[in-house]
């Protein structure tokens, strides 16, 4: 077993970031290993998910879900070992996932915790192709985008562990995937290895030309977690009763103002009444929980039989947290990102 220490060292957040969050806008403590009372269990985080509705958490704007207060832990979903049980429901050694955030240690009642097991195979895909991110691109583009084989679908952050997935499935639902990513060594990714059909730089200079070339018949699908220029770009090419699922827009998170530019929302209402477009936002555990286990059957016999593929990118040591997010939201990362924050008992 690894050597156990009697540290907890957690990120808390000092400050709400203005603008892109910076390293003044957190703070790496040290804090005694939490003490598990009758009934509870210690939880050692051995990885730390890293996502970007996070920015919004350090926001106090009126959302969806409470912001983090200010001088505490930074919420995240984490997969976990029990180090130790005062809880006959869970063992030493178990694995499990939780939301524990930015932390190396926490203690639970065992109340929200989903068990993986004593020895699973992959734990940290609990929290992307098993998990959030993949539930996301799963019920987004099947219930909401409703794909029929023909369509075209696009999906923006075509590499990320949300598109990468959304545009495999597309390609098992018989679409044709067109996927836009931020540099050519993505796009070559999302072709070569995920299958699909076109993908294209949206630095590119003719950015703008190579959608419409690519999508010469429109645009029925169109997954949305980007926002911004890329979205400009494809709402000219949405067909008639084209779909829009809406899980994020990750190009905004930063923004302090509204972007500089004529008002486009009577151009954007016009399009949705002219082609009677669909499009809708969703919070993935909030509307879509009680399926978990649909998917979870899906996505387990896909990639038992590699029709689905995944990349993760690992950071090491949770002192990177704070610019490995900040990463996150300029597009640096390939693939879904984890901290690993401890080795395993």
């Amino acid at each position: 077993m690894t050597a156990q220490s009697n540290h907890n060292q957690r990120i808390v957040l000092a400050s709400r970031p203005v603008g892109a969050p910076t390293q003044s806008n957190f703070r790496l403590e040290s804090a005694n290993k939490p003490t598990p009372a009758q009934g509870e269990i210690l939880l050692r985080t051995i990885y730390l998910s890293l996502d970007p509705y996070m920015r919004g958490r350090m926001s106090d704007a009126k959302s969806y879900a409470d912001p983090v207060a200010v001088n505490d832990v930074m919420v995240g979903g984490t997969v976990c070992q029990v180090e130790q049980s005062n809880n006959d429901n869970f063992q030493v050694g178990e694995w499990v996932l939780a939301y524990t955030g930015w932390q190396q240690y926490a203690v639970s009642d065992g109340e929200g915790l989903l068990k993986l097991g004593t020895e699973p195979t992959n734990p940290s895909y609990a929290l992307g192709i098993m998990g959030m991110p993949g539930f996301t691109a799963y019920m987004g583009l099947l219930d909401i985008g409703a794909p029929k084989s023909g369509d075209t679908i696009v999906v923006a952050a075509a590499t990320g562990p949300v598109g990468a997935t959304v545009g495999q499935i597309g390609k098992l639902k018989g679409c044709r995937v067109i996927g836009i990513a931020g540099s050519e060594e993505k796009c070559r990714y999302a072709k070569e290895e995920l299958g699909f059909d076109e993908c294209i730089n949206h630095k590119a200079a003719d950015f703008v030309e190579q959608l419409n070339t690519a999508c010469d018949k429109g645009i029925d699908v169109y997954y949305e977690n980007v926002g911004g220029k890329v979205f400009d770009t494809v709402l000219p090419l949405l067909n008639t009763g084209a779909r829009v699922p809406i899980c994020g827009l990750v190009s905004q998170y930063n923004a302090t103002s509204l972007p500089d530019g004529p008002d486009r929302l009577s151009m954007l209402m016009g399009t949705l009444l002219q082609k009677r477009i669909k499009m809708q936002g969703f919070i993935i555990f909030d509307d879509y929980a009680h399926r978990y286990n649909e998917f979870a059957t899906a996505m387990t016999a896909w990639l038992k039989e590699d029709k689905i593929k995944y990349k993760e990118q690992v950071v090491e040591g949770l002192e990177n947290t704070v610019e490995a997010f900040a990463g996150l939201l300029e597009g640096k990362n390939f693939g879904k990102l984890v901290i690993k924050v401890n080795q395993p008992l």
